[in-house]
């Protein structure tokens, strides 16, 4: 084989990467951060809310964990419009993200609270407290610390998982591979080069969360 690399071929598209990079940072920082808050309410629905609430959230968290990311983006992007429903490819990637996380940090969190001593809940009946009470001061930041590496785990694999956002156009780094390829038929170096930039951001967003999570929770989350 004799085949001759060019990496200059792609580096001549260095704003599109840039671009492309920028979008998934942003479709991370969504779904992360609406995910998160979806995980939270969703947990608190099926810990401590009542059974009218619990349910709904029980069947949308079983909904979304038991079927494709893609096909709940292409629901959402190309099957909502049906129901007068439209949106663009940005607010359809970001929306599907979130809705994504949201039923998986769910389940995380409410693992994180079902680990929580009985005595505490006791302790804060003692107090007067109420249910909602309870559950804000004394359940759930000990709950997020337990399961902190696995929301991380969690938001890393959701960022991976947005390259398929690219099926319905949104600008992300995958669809600024394909553009590149298709431009200057240099695939091995485009996908080679998108590969080695999935990976420089996995790692950053794996450190950045841990380094959050110590300086929130303390060392016991990273």
């Amino acid at each position: 084989m004799a085949y001759q690399f060019d990496f200059g071929a792609v580096l001549a598209y260095t704003p599109v990467l840039i671009k492309g990079v920028a979008v998934t940072v942003e479709l991370t920082v969504f779904g992360a951060v609406f995910g998160l808050l979806m995980g939270v309410a969703g947990a608190w629905a099926r810990t401590h809310g009542p059974a009218l609430v619990g349910r709904p959230v029980t069947a949308y968290v079983e909904l979304v964990r038991n079927t494709p990311f893609l096909i709940q983006l292409f629901f959402i992007f190309f099957g909502l419009p049906s129901l007068g429903i439209h949106m663009g490819e940005m607010n359809a990637a970001c929306l599907a993200m979130a809705l994504n996380l949201g039923a998986y940090c769910t389940e995380i969190i409410r693992a994180g609270i079902a680990a929580t001593p009985r005595g505490q809940f006791e302790a804060a009946a003692s107090l007067a407290m109420s249910r909602v009470q309870t559950f804000m001061h004394i359940v759930i930041k000990p709950a997020l610390r337990r399961v902190w590496p696995a929301l991380v785990s969690q938001i890393v694999i959701v960022m991976l998982g947005s390259a398929v956002c690219s099926q319905i156009a949104a600008p992300d780094l995958s669809y600024a591979a394909n553009f590149i390829q298709s431009r200057n038929f240099r695939a091995f170096e485009s996908y080679l080069v998108a590969t080695g930039l999935y990976l420089a951001l996995s790692l950053l967003t794996r450190q950045i969360l841990l380094l959050l999570g110590h300086w929130y929770f303390g060392r016991r989350s990273a």
